[in-house]
C-alpha cells in the first residue's frame, strides 16, 4: 500500500472515529439539558398549582375544572386518592391516558417509555395537615422534543458524511501534494538506473514543506557528490591510463628491438636493459602510488592516537639526512608537541613534503613545529626552483605536474601531494602553498590538536 493511501485510510478512519465521539457526547448533552429543561417546567407549574387554596388544603381537589388552567396540549395531570382512585383529571393523549394509576406518598421525579413515546413525570404528595389525602401527578410526552432530536441526529449525520467526504478529498489532494517530490525522486531514480545518467530534483519555491525542501537539498547533494565522484573515477582512470600508456610503450619497444637486433649487438642489449629497467621502476611506483590513493579513499583509512609531533619530524628528518646526505634543520617551538590523528599518516605526509623538497632544491630544508591556541602547525620550507603562481591552484590534482620533464626525470608520477591532501583532508586540517620561482616553496599544515 502506497504512502498516500496509508495517510489518506488512517486520516479518515481517525475523523470518523472523532465524529462518533463528537457526535454521540453532543446527543446525549441535548438530551440532558433538554430534559432538565423540561424537568424544570413541570416543576414550576407542580409548585404553582400546589400554591393554589383547593389544592394545598385538598379539599377542592375534585372540582373539575381545577386542572384545565394549567392543562398543556401534550400533558396529562391527575389528582389520585392513596386508594389509586382518580377524583380528578385532565389530558387528551391516548398514550398518557392510559398509564397506570400507582398512589406515592413521597416526591418522585423520573421518565418511562411507553412505544416510541417518552413521558417525563412528577408524583408530590397533597396534605391536609399532617395527612396526605392524595397525589398530584403530572406527565409530558417528549415528542417534540423527540422530533429535535431527530432533526438533529439528521443534521450530525450530514454533516458528519460531508466533512468525512471534505476530508477524503481534501487529504487526497494534501497527500498528493505532500508525496510528490518523493514520486519525483523516484522516478528520477529509475531514469538514472534506466539511462545510467545522474539528474537533480528540480525543487518549487512554492513548496512550503521545509521537511520536503531538506529532503530534495539532500538528495541533490547526494546527487551532485556521486557526479563528482564519478567524474574524479573517470578522471583518474583517463590519467591512470595515460600514465601507464608510456612505460608499457617504452618497454615494449625495447623488448622489439632486444628481439630483433638485441641477440647480436651489446649496446643495444645494455640500452634496452637499462630502459625497462628504468620503467619497470617506474611503472611499479606509479602503481603504489594508485593503490595507496584508492585506499585513502576509504572512510576507515585512518587509525588515530594521541602522538608526539616533534618526535615524529625529528625522527623522519634524521632518517632521510642520512639517506640522502642532505642536511634537514628542525625547529620546534617546545620540546613535545601533541596531536590527535593517525601516526603513520603523518610521517607519510612529511616523507612525500619532504621527498619533494630534496628533489627540487640543493640548499638545506627547514622544518618547523609549532602550536598556538590548539593549533599544530607544521611547515616544509626548501630554498629550490620554485612554483610558478599560476599552477600552485593545480599542485593537488592527481597526476599534476608543474614540469613533466622534470618530473620525469626524478621519477615523479604526479600523486603524491594528492595523497598529501587527502591525509590532511582526512584529519580536517588546512594547506597552504607559498612559492616564488627560483626563491623557494614553504608548505605549510595546520591541524586542530584536539583531545
Amino acid at each position: 500500500m502506497t504512502l498516500r493511501k496509508r495517510f489518506t485510510l488512517f486520516t479518515i478512519f481517525w475523523l470518523i472515529f472523532i465524529l462518533i465521539l463528537f457526535n454521540i457526547f453532543v446527543y446525549f448533552y441535548v438530551i440532558k439539558i433538554t430534559t432538565e429543561s423540561e424537568e424544570r417546567v413541570i416543576g414550576n407549574k407542580v409548585n404553582l398549582m400546589l400554591e393554589n387554596p383547593l389544592i394545598q388544603h385538598g379539599k377542592g381537589i375534585y372540582d373539575p375544572d381545577l386542572l384545565s388552567e394549567y392543562y398543556n396540549v401534550n400533558e396529562m395531570i391527575r389528582i389520585v386518592q392513596p386508594d389509586n382512585k382518580v377524583v380528578n383529571i385532565t389530558g387528551s393523549d391516548p398514550v398518557l391516558l392510559n398509564l397506570p394509576v400507582q398512589f406515592q406518598r413521597q416526591h418522585d421525579t423520573g421518565m418511562i417509555s411507553k412505544g416510541n413515546e417518552r413521558i417525563l413525570y412528577m408524583r408530590v404528595p397533597i396534605f391536609n395537615g399532617p395527612d396526605i389525602v392524595a397525589m398530584l401527578e403530572v406527565n409530558r410526552v417528549l415528542n417534540e422534543l423527540d422530533d429535535y432530536l431527530q432533526i438533529l441526529v439528521a443534521a450530525l449525520t450530514v454533516t458528519s458524511v460531508g466533512a468525512i467526504l471534505f476530508a477524503i478529498f481534501g487529504t487526497y489532494w494534501f497527500t498528493s501534494r505532500l508525496t510528490a517530490p518523493m514520486q519525483q525522486m523516484v522516478n528520477t531514480m529509475r531514469e538514472i538506473d534506466r539511462s545510467g545518467k545522474l539528474r537533480k530534483i528540480e525543487s518549487s519555491s512554492q513548496e512550503e514543506s521545509a521537511e520536503l525542501q531538506q529532503l530534495v537539498r539532500a538528495f541533490n547533494q547526494m546527487i551532485e557528490r556521486l557526479d563528482r565522484t564519478f567524474a574524479r573515477q573517470k578522471q583518474f582512470v583517463a590519467d591512470a591510463s595515460h600514465e601507464l600508456k608510456t612505460p608499457l610503450t617504452v618497454i615494449s619497444s625495447y623488448a622489439g628491438m632486444l628481439k630483433r637486433w638485441g641477440r647480436d649487438d651489446e649496446n643495444i642489449r645494455n640500452e634496452a636493459i637499462e630502459a625497462i629497467d628504468r620503467e619497470t621502476t617506474r611503472l611499479q611506483s606509479l602503481t603504489k602510488s594508485m593503490l595507496m590513493l584508492a585506499e585513502a579513499e576509504q572512510e576507515d583509512w585512518l587509525r588515530q592516537e594521541l602522538f608526539d609531533v616533534v618526535h615524529v619530524v625529528n625522527e623522519l628528518a634524521g632518517m632521510l639526512q642520512t639517506t640522502f646526505q642532505r642536511p634537514i634543520r628542525v625547529k620546534a617551538m617546545s620540546k613535545v608537541v601533541r596531536m590527535y590523528g593517525d601516526k603513520d599518516k603523518i610521517r607519510q605526509l612529511l616523507v612525500i613534503l619532504l621527498d619533494n623538497a630534496i628533489k627540487y632544491s640543493k640548499d638545506p630544508i627547514e622544518v618547523s613545529v609549532s602550536l598556538m591556541k590548539n593549533i599544530v602547525k607544521i611547515e616544509v620550507k626548501d630554498k629550490g626552483i620554485g612554483i610558478p603562481e599560476n599552477e600552485i591552484p593545480h599542485m593537488f590534482e592527481r597526476f599534476y605536474r608543474v614540469d613533466g620533464a622534470r618530473s620525469r626525470a626524478t621519477g615523479g608520477v604526479g600523486l603524491g601531494l594528492s595523497i598529501a591532501k587527502r591525509i590532511v583532508d582526512l584529519h580536517e586540517g588546512k594547506i597552504d602553498v607559498f612559492s616564488l620561482p627560483d626563491l623557494g616553496t614553504t608548505i605549510a599544515i595546520q591541524f586542530k590538536q584536539r583531545k
